[in-house]
């Protein structure tokens, strides 16, 4: 038998916490309604923990907010003490799933090769989070359909590689393929290689889907007579990027058509890159492509490069968007008889920017026309016979100009800043009816890490490649960009004025606030989401510190594995709570946090807000709603 004297500190403190668990001890009770610790609660937990420390670090007895307290980790004593021994040996990385799972994080799944067998024509409207690794391979005709795969899921990660290789007449249907998703990771690698015939539909692909990160590499390379449409593709989606790498490289006779590709979509970029190179008769349209989006970002890298009689037809494309900026850098070097029309291209809501870069150098017998071409377009080192410019800058200025006054001769409101996001302080006033935009939490639900464990991983630039060892984070994945992308805009200098702190922890966050504003502070945060998107009336208003001018701490979700935020102190606001009423019924809906920015002379004179109200930076006050999740930390009354 094992012998007490031989046991191992880490089993003595795993037995002694596993003991405490058991005896419903209540040594870190405070009996408070609100937000407090009662009787029988473990002292060992990360929220017991964390309700002592509160006590210790803020200097009021004003009741603990359940909103914040509900962010703590649900991980409890034995759990904390595990991962916290498994981080100390850098070995989080083998007990990931379970780690996520008990934590209460966004961690992306491992997926294996399916190993289930298909036959005949299948229909995968059931299926999410697989890897079909193979699928497909040396298929003779038939059809594959994916509709509404995935669609709502929260995680959508999917693996297409090697689909349908060398493939005789094989279809397949991407419709409705996860809608309304929120971080959704696909890779289609070397899908279709060497298939010949048939057609791939993607009809509708991660509308509404926040954070999408898409990679098509080698997609129907040295395919034949393959036909690919993307039909509404992307529409109305949040931030993300797509990538096509090689794709149709060598391919001969495809056709590839981008209709209302990316439509209504917020700030997604798209890199294509060696697309089409070598290819023969190629014909690509992009149709509508990035119709009313907001700064959609296109990048065509080597585009067509040494093709023969290449076809591209870009119409209406990034028409009536927000900014945007689009790079064509050699595109079309080399290649033979190429064919490319610019039609109403570049017409944005307001001014983006193009470059040409080697565009159709050494080509030979171009005809590249520019039909109505939009403004603030550079060429360097660009082919110039074969060019056409019709109708070009001056006119598309114009046109441009014409449609952005309304029949007043006002400028249009910008369609990109939503309505309520900012307003002026005057409209903190009861009987106000306001339009109140979408203050609802899109971020995935997580929890903060107990700073024992958090304490204990990496968080930074030059050792990103262990946080993806612990994160599993594959090089161009989702995973990979949200981890270096949040902790570049963590490490980034602070603006003039501003002081600012990443943190994990609920216990960082008030090391923070009250380093900035004292011991004597409260966190608030708007109640509900009720009237969300819709017009509210402006009840009874209170005036936090009075209505005096003063500081505060604001907290801002960053997307990340655990809760992360980025906190920041703003100097020279004024802070509000008011009742939001039903308009109609006057019936309470919610109790707004508001914060009013007094000096706005550091924000860019392109801040949403100015589009929104007018005026410029310094020149008038800028307010907003706390949003849902987010919070606010000021001088208690």
């Amino acid at each position: 038998m094992h012998k007490p004297e031989d046991a191992s500190p880490i089993f003595l403190l795993f037995s002694f916490l596993y003991l405490i668990s058991c005896f419903n001890v209540g040594l870190a009770g405070t009996g408070e309604k609100s937000g407090g610790s009662s009787a029988g609660v473990n002292p060992f937990t990360p929220k017991a923990y964390l309700v002592r420390y509160w006590k210790k670090q803020i200097a009021n007895d004003l009741p603990k907010p359940e909103f914040f307290l509900k962010k703590v980790s649900p991980l409890n004593a034995v759990q904390s003490a595990s991962f916290s021994k498994l981080a100390d040996q850098n070995a989080l990385s083998t007990q990931l799933p379970s780690f996520c799972s008990a934590a209460n994080l966004l961690c992306f799944p491992d997926l294996s090769p399916s190993l289930e067998k298909h036959s005949g024509d299948v229909n995968f409207a059931t299926y999410s989070n697989r890897n079909f690794t193979n699928y497909g391979t040396r298929r003779s005709s038939g059809v594959d359909s994916f509709k509404n795969y995935t669609d709502g899921d929260n995680i959508a990660v999917d693996s297409f590689r090697q689909y349908s290789r060398d493939s005789l007449g094989h279809d397949d249907s991407f419709t409705g393929y996860a809608r309304d998703g929120n971080v959704a990771d696909q890779t289609f690698n070397t899908y279709g290689t060497n298939a010949l015939g048939a057609n791939g539909d993607f009809s509708h692909y991660q509308d509404g889907t926040n954070n999408p990160n898409l990679k098509f590499t080698s997609y129907s390379a040295d395919a034949s007579g393959r036909e690919q449409t993307f039909s509404s593709y992307t529409g109305e989606a949040n931030a993300g990027d797509e990538s096509f790498a090689n794709y149709g490289k060598g391919a001969n006779g495809v056709e590839n058509e981008f209709n209302n590709y990316g439509k209504d979509s917020n700030v997604v970029g798209s890199t294509f890159s060696n697309y089409g190179q070598k290819s023969n008769a190629e014909n690509d349209t992009f149709t509508s492509y990035g119709t009313e989006g907001n700064v959609p970002e296109n990048v065509f890298k080597n585009y067509a490069v040494d093709a023969n009689a290449a076809s591209e037809n870009f119409a209406n494309y990034r028409d009536q968007s927000n900014v945007g900026d689009d790079s064509f850098q050699s595109y079309g070097k080399g290649s033979n008889g190429p064919e490319v029309n610019f039609a109403n291209y570049g017409k944005s809501f307001n001014q983006g920017s193009d470059k040409f870069t080697g565009y159709g150098k050494g080509a030979v017998d171009p005809a590249v026309d520019f039909k109505i071409y939009g403004v603030n377009t550079t060429f360097k080192d660009y082919a110039k016979k074969g060019v056409t410019f019709s109708k070009y800058n001056q006119t598309a200025l114009n046109d441009q100009l014409s449609s952005m006054e309304d029949k007043t001769g006002g400028k249009k409101a910008n369609k990109w800043v939503e309505p309520g996001k900012f307003f002026r302080e005057k409209m903190l006033k009861s009987g106000t009816v306001m339009p109140m935009p979408d203050i609802r939490d899109k971020m995935p639900k997580r929890s903060f890490l107990p700073r024992v464990i958090l304490s204990k991983l990496p968080f930074s630039t030059s050792k990103l490649d262990e946080l993806k060892k612990i994160f599993h984070a594959g090089e161009d994945s989702s995973m990979a960009g949200m981890l270096a992308n949040s902790i570049r805009e963590c490490e980034r200098p602070p603006s003039r004025d501003e002081t600012k702190r990443c943190v994990g922890s609920a216990e960082d966050m008030i090391d923070f606030a009250t380093s900035v504003l004292g011991r004597n502070v409260v966190v608030r945060t708007t109640e509900n989401t009720q009237g969300s998107k819709g017009n509210v009336m402006v009840g009874s208003v209170k005036k936090i510190n009075g209505g005096r001018v003063t500081k505060s701490v604001s907290c801002h979700q960053s997307l990340f594995p655990y809760l992360l935020y980025y906190c920041h102190s703003v100097p020279k606001v004024r802070v509000y709570e008011a009742d939001l009423l039903d308009p109609n019924t006057k019936a309470k809906m919610n109790h707004g946090v508001a914060i009013c920015h007094v000096d706005t002379s550091s924000w860019s004179a392109g801040h949403g807000a100015f589009a929104a109200l007018g005026s410029g930076p310094g020149k008038i006050e800028v307010c907003h709603w706390i949003f849902e999740n987010d919070m606010t930390w000021a001088i208690a009354d």
